[in-house]
């Protein structure tokens, strides 16, 4: 009986192991789509296209058209179209070029506006951000915007000094005046537990009225011979000088906010008190047990945000509005540094983009209105809309589809 060999089974083809660098591209795909700064942009994307359809809803050619779509649906397409088409377009003529201008200096005006509006929101938004990274919502800057242009406009009024002298110390009595402000805020949470929220709320109705008595006031800032609340216009020595002369409205209160971005980036990541706001933010209690002082570190945190938000009303009084301090220096921003900072991520460098893309809404809403008629309101309706949507993550992972946080 001879024996015949088995064919042995043929064996299984192996998988192609994937190379490194498959790897590396799949774990930074996953890293982006599950990451928070996706979210932001996405969020920004849903608020423009809700948007939209309030353009449509808005717009008298879309509406006359939408009575026969299903007789002339071609009408109704073009309308909206030119609806959309025409409200984006003049947001971006508004706020980053201006494609009908005669010479290019014209044209690049838009962007100079976009930036004079966004000095305010990132020195702002750089205040309610790095409040927010150590754990509390600073909800106080209107208030501390209100002191500080006082502050500023006071010093920049009567202090008789050159220019070297004069600026400095103005910015420097708005800064200063806006951080103790915020520091108070901050000893009363540190010794007593109040919450920040409610007291820094309760502030800004303190500062607004302290400031109504200053203007009203002609031995503090009044104007003479007025019975408005309004004071006399800056000294020229005191106004931030034009960062490209005097045919663009853009100001050295930009380059302010820069510097401050690139200073609160270097605190929060390179410096041992950015360690303790961060620390303090995670986990207080961690943070005590490991020895840091945590009502210290509320009062530090701030007077530094106070400051930051002290320079946005620096950058109003002596910059975009230097023809006087009044009760309306904030002009919103205040409340939209909160925005800025929620769009950010409390990041510096998310913050400085939130605060131009916000800065381009302000000045492009105006342009949408005068060229198309469009309710300047609806960039305001934008703007919540991005918070909203920023508030509930959840829902735009869903909408888009993308993996969690905990997928990674």
């Amino acid at each position: 009986m001879t024996l015949t060999p088995q064919a042995s089974p043929a064996p299984e083809q192996e998988e192609a192991p994937r190379t490194p660098a498959d790897g590396q591209w799949h774990h930074v795909m996953r890293t982006v789509t599950s990451g928070n700064a996706l979210v932001g942009v996405l969020a920004v994307v849903l608020a423009v296209l809700v948007g939209s359809i309030l353009i449509l809803a808005t717009d008298a050619q879309v509406r006359e058209t939408a009575g026969f779509l299903t007789a002339r649906p071609g009408d109704f397409l073009a309308a909206s179209r030119d609806a959309i088409g025409g409200a984006y377009g003049a947001l971006f003529r508004g706020s980053i070029y201006n494609t009908r201008a005669a010479d290019f200096q014209t044209g690049i005006r838009p962007l100079t506006e976009t930036l004079k509006f966004a000095g305010p929101l990132i020195a702002a938004g750089l205040g309610v951000g790095l409040a927010f990274r150590t754990g509390m919502f600073n909800i106080g800057g209107r208030g501390q915007m209100l002191l500080a242009g006082g502050a500023a406009g006071w010093v920049g009024i009567n202090l008789d000094a050159p220019r070297l002298v004069q600026l400095p110390v103005a910015v420097l009595a708005g800064m200063l005046a806006a951080a103790l402000w915020a520091g108070l805020a901050g000893v009363l949470k540190a010794r007593t537990g109040a919450h920040e929220v409610i007291v820094t709320i309760m502030l800004n109705y303190v500062a607004f009225y302290l400031l109504f008595y200053a203007l009203s006031s002609q031995s503090i800032l009044q104007a003479p011979g007025t019975v408005n609340p309004k004071s006399l216009p800056m000294d020229q020595n005191a106004v931030l000088p034009k960062v490209l002369g005097d045919r663009f409205n853009l100001h050295a209160g930009f380059l302010l906010a820069l510097v401050a971005v690139a200073a609160v980036w270097w605190l929060l990541n390179r410096s041992a008190l950015g360690y303790r706001f961060r620390a303090v933010g995670e986990n207080p209690h961690a943070a005590r047990t490991a020895g840091i002082d945590v009502g210290r570190t509320y009062v530090v945190a701030m007077l530094i945000a106070g400051g930051l938000v002290g320079l946005a009303g620096v950058n109003q009084v002596l910059g975009t509005v230097p023809s006087g301090v009044s009760t309306d220096l904030d002009a919103g921003i205040g409340f939209d540094a909160i925005t800025v900072a929620l769009l950010g991520r409390s990041n510096p460098l998310g913050i400085l983009g939130a605060g131009l893309l916000f800065g381009a809404f302000k000045a492009g809403g105006f342009a949408m209105q005068a060229s198309e008629g469009i309710p300047v309101d609806i960039v305001l309706v934008i703007q919540s809309l991005i918070v909203l949507f920023i508030a509930a993550p959840p829902l735009v992972r869903a909408l888009f589809r993308l993996p969690t946080q905990e997928a990674k």
